[in-house]
């Protein structure tokens, strides 16, 4: 399967429900319907070759240690350091690979400039053996606790910090959507640092909006699984995201990169039948826009 625009191979996120657990099954369920890409967990160095061997293309594989990278015990960031150098270096037999994570830092109660020295520190360590490797990091902006890099201020003051191509952005406009941020003017200004796509929408519920506010929390109502009370992460096509202007920019932009479902949907998300088919049809969407 591919976008119809941009012809971009699409996939899916390895490793959710108790059926993906078998990775040779998985890859000849994902072969036989169309997929052509899988991301990996932090076990790329053991499973990269088998995807290969099976046909698909690797989109990412989980980077090895990312909250002691950015602990405040220099001892624990070094250490942190040596183990994704080594990992890093592991995966590099199997080619070019892009490395998946989230800038969460150890200590997220620290004051976010003190978290953000730490992480420029290692990452600009760790930047050096990523270019040996050929290799790049695709930084995700989901916006947990004391997460950096989730905002246009965050990548910013990256890239500013650490110019290399070896960090970019691991793209998914569900994340920019919760957090009401123009998720086209936002992929308009980094399309270029986009190394990877993950396939995942937000459905905004303004009748709990309305309800609940977005302020407090309820004094009843309870938050929605894979969501909040006024938003909920879904498959692409059953949100708001606006996939053909996201595939026009990042074919503009020639974006070499996959895309992948993440599959996190209440409605799909729970019982195998369910999982493999939110994978499929939030695939068949992309191949329409």
């Amino acid at each position: 399967m591919k976008t119809r625009t941009g012809h971009f191979p699409i996939g899916f996120r390895y490793g959710g429900g108790a059926w993906q657990k078998d990775l040779d099954s998985l890859t000849a369920w994902a072969k036989q319907n169309g997929l052509e890409a899988i991301d990996l967990g932090k076990d790329g160095d053991r499973l990269a070759r088998k995807a290969i061997d099976a046909g698909l293309r690797v989109g990412t594989v989980d980077l090895l240690e990312v909250n002691a990278m950015m602990s405040p015990d220099r001892g624990r960031r070094k250490d942190a350091i040596a183990r994704n150098a080594a990992y890093v270096r592991a995966c590099g037999a199997y080619g070019p690979i892009d490395y998946f994570l989230v800038m969460t830092p150890e200590q997220p109660d620290l004051p976010r400039p003190e978290n953000f020295r730490y992480m420029i520190e290692s990452f600009g360590e760790l930047a050096a053996v990523l270019e040996e490797n050929k290799a790049r990091l695709a930084i995700e902006g989901w916006p947990g606790p004391g997460a950096l890099c989730c905002t246009p201020e965050g990548y910013r003051a990256l890239f500013k910090e650490l110019p290399t191509q070896a960090v970019g952005i691991n793209y998914d406009p569900s994340h920019l959507i919760r957090m009401d941020i123009d998720h086209l003017r936002f992929l308009r200004e980094f399309a270029d640092r986009v190394w990877h796509v993950h396939g995942k929408d937000t459905e905004l519920l303004t009748e709990n909006l309305y309800e609940y506010g977005n302020e407090q929390p309820p004094t009843f109502a309870k938050r929605i699984a894979f969501g909040s009370l006024h938003w909920r992460y879904t498959i692409p096509g059953h949100g708001c995201a606006r996939w053909i202007e996201v595939f026009r920019i990042l074919e503009a932009s020639r974006f070499a990169g996959s895309v992948c479902i993440e599959l996190e949907d209440a409605n799909f998300n729970g019982s195998e039948e369910g999982e493999r088919l939110g994978i499929l049809k939030g695939a068949q969407f992309l191949t329409s826009c």
